[in-house]
């Protein structure tokens, strides 16, 4: 794993639709661009609806999990998908999910070992 200059900013947004939350990581990605030599990483929930308005250049790492909670039955794909990015070093790291309901337990979750030393949650964004 690259050394990690300090905890990942770790944003989760949630919002009615998949364009909706697509749109607003886009605007929270073109607000501060990642730094040279550095790359953003957002994890989406479900497919794409047409096309994304997140960019698709060097400076973006996307990746879509299929639909459906991700802290219930989505929990080992998010895991392992979290894993693989976190060692790939992003600057920040986004989560956009469908539904608020789970909301509490997924932040819960994200703020335990080991992900606590590696995530530093940002307020969440409601698209």
């Amino acid at each position: 794993m690259p050394e990690l200059r300090g905890r990942v900013a770790t944003t989760l947004v949630t919002g009615a639709s998949p364009a909706a939350r697509e749109a607003a990581i886009a605007g929270l990605l073109a607000a501060q661009p990642a730094a040279p030599n550095r790359f953003d990483a957002v994890i989406l929930e479900g497919l794409a609806s047409g096309s994304s308005s997140i960019p698709t250049d060097s400076s973006v790492r996307l990746v879509r999990l299929a639909a459906g909670c991700v802290c219930c039955t989505g929990n080992l794909v998010l895991r392992v998908t979290l894993n693989r990015l976190l060692r790939q070093g992003p600057e920040r790291l986004f989560i956009g999910v469908a539904s608020s309901e789970h909301l509490d337990q997924l932040r819960s979750w994200l703020q335990e070992a080991p992900y606590d030393q590696l995530l530093a949650l940002n307020p969440t964004v409601c698209a």
